[in-house]
């Protein structure tokens, strides 16, 4: 398959494996953010997309895609990057623990997921002044999409989103509080209706 042909590949109603090979790491360094594997990047990336981005978008408006698909050659440099601490900017995850996760083509325990770096403008824009607002954002999806993980950044309040055969069903924060979760598998607040904390994020 060309990369031409690739990247016209369809994922979704909105969505296409081009808007999701954008990687500044490879751009900057001179690698190509291909899949090893295209036919399970593919798989993995529809059901991201169907499962977990259209619905998101369906109800906010417009997602800003940050980072998404990293290719294991360019994660590993990136990880390679971040152990040095030399450079700024590269903040990669090994890639064992990226697995299923930004690399789409690899599989974690045999399980298939992919996860992308998206920010919403809509919720950005109207709750930024609210320090809690970008939990109510991420309350909300935990109540209604099949996600697998969340991790919170502070500009924007971008957020990495995953899909996975098995999801794991937590939060992270970079934001404040920094570096804590909101919910993780066996908390007591993992499960039930979270209406009360993210009341108000929907018109």
């Amino acid at each position: 398959m060309s990369l031409t042909t690739f990247g016209r590949v369809r994922l979704s109603e909105s969505f296409f494996m081009r808007d999701f090979l954008f990687s500044e790491i490879a751009a900057i360094d001179g690698m190509i953010n291909v899949p090893d594997d295209p036919d399970l990047a593919i798989a993995a990336g529809t059901q991201l997309c169907q499962q977990v981005l259209e619905p998101l978008q369906a109800q906010f408006g417009r997602l800003a895609i940050r980072s998404s698909f990293r290719s294991a050659e360019v994660n590993a440099f990136g990880a390679a990057k971040q152990r040095e601490k030399k450079e700024k900017g590269y903040t990669c995850a090994s890639n064992a623990n990226n697995a299923a996760g930004h690399i789409w083509d690899m599989l974690d325990d045999g399980k298939m997921g992919a996860t992308a770096c998206i920010i919403v403008p809509k919720v950005w824009d109207r709750l930024n002044h609210d320090p809690l607002g970008w939990q109510k954002l991420a309350w909300w999806v935990h109540d209604h999409l099949p996600y697998s993980t969340m991790q919170f950044f502070k500009e924007y309040w971008a957020f990495n989103l995953g899909w996975h055969e098995a999801p794991e069903r937590s939060i992270f924060s970079y934001v404040r509080p920094a570096n804590t979760y909101l919910t993780r598998p066996g908390w007591d607040n993992n499960s039930g209706s979270h209406e009360a904390l993210w009341r108000g994020l929907i018109d």
